[in-house]
């Protein structure tokens, strides 16, 4: 959310804050910056607000004058023109209490082939069958495929579910986010991601900290950012801080490897809160006003979103990801899985993230062996690191993609796309783990025992956050109230 505020090449900001009257306007100048906080800013809709604005003096023109390239503006938040105390007000009027369960939810744009991870088929003929072979986990009697060896020494902790179903042909994260086919009859507003959900029925858990942060890309695929917040509103979108919130929240040119001295910034803001008390301006705010600005020079986020800050051994456990853009989709960033579970310790209760691209309609085995790997290090670390930190119980996992593959190898070496019947993993959320759920045909084809829906897998998550879904409603636009699993009750299996 905040990643400039882990940062500090405004290292040498200023100390001393002083009232501008007239502007309504506390400004701190130093060095190198100028922090201004804008009491009452007019917005276009004529509502005010409090805008925080950190302002670089390279230009040699001041706070008003300058262009958004030079300076760190905290208020729209890049969330549909919401500021954040309005943001806050959504999540307290959702009536969220205390909670310490959370989500991670990996997201695999493309869609995986299940024939090659979970559910191999070694009866079939060779051009479904593949050239992988099946290992043993460590659950007796359970198997899966050679190419994830470390999420096989972790199949005690976590359960394949091999006949997922409820999918269509059609390329989009809307089914794994809402439960819904993105070309399904849609309610007034659309229906809203899971984390939309749990964000307004549940509110934040931590002030400091957004309910729903999604760690994905903007993908080049724009199906794959289809899923939005629905009829809940842009004020339970995911926070993105590589995403839409990054252009009002981050130095422009300046990522987070580069934000060094982070102490330094901090130190700086933690002056500037107590200069502005001092004033007496934040006896002018509202409560949500004042919320925002605690949340926004607050450390933690920040802190959370730092992963160097974890020991090296646990770094190394997750392995060094790839950035570069696999396909149309997604890179291949192991570190967001550790980020992923900072954040949920912090006090985020849903995380997304998208790794890599899964179309192999040629060289599924080339594919795999390049991906898989990579794949099956982060996955297997995450499992391993929410038992090692005592989360196994608090933060569920679940990991997918839209649909499976083709039993049968095209003549491009591929696998093409096959909503019949695709696969999950879950682990952790304290749940009854150790288990392969479903099955499919000797060709992979079909689900042929326990078939689950998409919207079983969803409702079992809301269901690890004490949400009730065979009661839990919401109201779409029109004021009509939506089941939010659409009649689809937890996975009995795992409860």
């Amino acid at each position: 959310m905040f990643t400039a505020l882990a940062g500090g090449t405004l290292r040498h900001l200023a100390k001393r804050c002083t009232l501008n009257p007239e502007k309504k306007r506390v400004a701190m100048t130093g060095g190198t910056a100028t922090i201004c906080l804008s009491d009452l800013q007019c917005r276009e809709d004529g509502r005010q607000g409090v805008m925080l604005s950190i302002y670089g003096n390279s230009s040699g023109r001041f706070c008003d004058g300058l262009s958004r390239r030079n300076f760190l503006k905290i208020g729209g938040l890049g969330m549909g023109g919401l500021a954040l105390p309005e943001l806050l007000k959504a999540s307290a009027n959702s009536g969220g209490g205390k909670r310490e369960k959370s989500i991670i939810m990996i997201y695999l744009p493309g869609g995986p082939p299940h024939q090659d991870m979970y559910d191999l088929k070694m009866d079939a003929p060779r051009e479904i069958r593949g050239e992988f072979k099946p290992i043993p986990t460590s659950v007796p009697g359970v198997q899966i495929s050679e190419m994830l060896p470390k999420i096989a020494r972790q199949m005690h902790r976590s359960t394949a579910i091999r006949s997922v179903v409820g999918a269509r042909d059609e390329h989009s994260n809307h089914i794994c986010f809402t439960g819904h086919p993105l070309g399904a009859q849609r309610p007034p507003g659309g229906w809203p991601t899971f984390g939309a959900v749990i964000s307004k029925t549940q509110g934040a858990k931590n002030p400091a900290m957004p309910p729903f942060v999604g760690l994905e890309n903007k993908m080049k695929h724009r199906p794959y950012n289809a899923a939005t917040p629905g009829f809940c509103g842009v004020a339970h979108k995911s926070f993105r801080p590589e995403g839409d919130g990054k252009a009002d929240m981050t130095l422009k040119g300046i990522d987070l490897e580069r934000l060094k001295d982070r102490m330094g910034l901090l130190k700086s803001f933690d002056q500037f809160r107590r200069d502005v008390d001092a004033e007496g301006l934040m006896d002018g705010m509202d409560a949500f006003n004042q919320q925002a600005f605690g949340i926004l020079t607050s450390s933690r986020l920040a802190e959370a979103l730092d992963y160097s800050k974890e020991d090296p051994r646990t770094i190394e456990m997750y392995g060094k990801g790839d950035k570069a853009i696999r396909g149309d989709a997604a890179p291949r960033i192991l570190e967001q899985f550790l980020v992923a579970r900072r954040l949920v310790e912090a006090g985020v209760r849903v995380v997304t993230v998208a790794f890599s691209f899964w179309d192999w309609h040629g060289n599924n085995y080339g594919n795999a062996r390049k991906d898989m790997p990579m794949f099956d290090q982060g996955v297997s670390a995450l499992i391993q690191d929410l038992h090692d930190r005592g989360l196994n119980k608090d933060v569920a996992v679940c990991v997918w993609g839209e649909f499976g593959r083709t039993p049968k190898i095209n003549k491009n070496g591929g696998r093409d796309h096959w909503p019949r019947v695709s696969c999950a993993l879950l682990a952790g959320g304290g749940m009854k783990h150790g288990q392969v759920i479903g099955a499919t045909d000797r060709l992979g084809g079909e689900a042929t025992e326990r078939p689950v829906h998409f919207m079983e897998v969803l409702a079992t998550l809301y269901h690890h956050v004490g949400i009730d879904v065979a009661a839990a409603t919401l109201p779409d636009l029109s004021g009509r109230p939506q089941f939010i699993t659409d009649g689809h009750s937890p996975i009995h299996e795992l409860i």
